[in-house]
């Protein structure tokens, strides 16, 4: 498929998604919080499976950046203010403050910025650590308030349920995906070889995300996982 039709339907799908769940979210048949998750599990795996549009040019990951790079700029936007779009607000946001999009959510949106630039098709790595991100991190919450379990010793903010979550979300998404590229014949191998790299890759990334740092899960724990991608991949 040519690029420019690959970066066109890209563009329409992940925004058809976002603007489904603004739409939910503003007329209050799902509530903020869930929505904010929502977007957060599913955006991930569309744009990644949106990969399979692009050709291997040298350009095609660029192209391909720019969705979640414009998709990042419209957050920061509407978080300064400079832009009003209450149903957003109302599908990111906990607190319907503006300027929360401008931790979790914009941070979401960089991450998949840089790991596409730098990883694209050529590695697993990149698609692993957002996997991790967007299944283990996203569900993480939900599991969490679903689930009453015992809170962590060292992050009283955080359930052993959550981390679990993480955990277990993190590792199905992950070797899904990956199932997906290597039956299309992008990475070599079969899901086999895999399974214990993204157990690993899992488990470092459920211990980070259990730290009590606020609103930088998204950056600490991708990064964790895209770094112990480098001892396997």
């Amino acid at each position: 498929m040519n690029n420019y039709i690959a970066l066109a339907l890209t563009f329409a799908i992940a925004l058809g998604f976002l603007r489904l769940m603004d739409f939910f979210a503003h007329r209050g048949w799902i509530e903020s919080k869930l929505s904010r998750k929502l977007i957060h599990i599913g955006t991930g795996p569309i744009f990644v499976l949106c990969w399979f549009f692009f050709d291997d040019a040298p350009s095609a990951r660029w192209l391909a950046a720019l969705v979640p790079f414009a998709i990042t700029v419209q957050f920061a936007l509407i978080g300064f203010g400079v832009i009003k779009d209450k149903a957003s607000v109302d599908a990111m946001s906990r607190t319907g403050d503006p300027k929360e999009i401008l931790r979790g959510p914009l941070y979401y949106g960089i991450m998949f910025v840089v790991l596409t630039l730098i990883y694209w098709k050529d590695s697993p790595i990149g698609i692993v650590a957002l996997m991790m991100m967007c299944g283990g991190d996203g569900i993480a919450d939900i599991m969490g308030r679903k689930f009453a379990s015992a809170k962590l010793p060292w992050s009283k903010e955080k359930s052993v349920a959550g981390t679990i979550s993480v955990f277990v979300g993190g590792f199905v998404f992950s070797t899904l995906m990956l199932f997906i590229y290597v039956t299309a014949g992008v990475f070599s191998g079969t899901i086999n070889n895999y399974l214990l790299p993204i157990t690993t890759i899992a488990f470092v990334g459920a211990i980070i995300e259990s730290l009590h740092y606020k609103d930088i899960d998204n950056i600490s724990m991708t990064l964790a996982s895209a770094l112990v991608g480098h001892w396997f991949f």
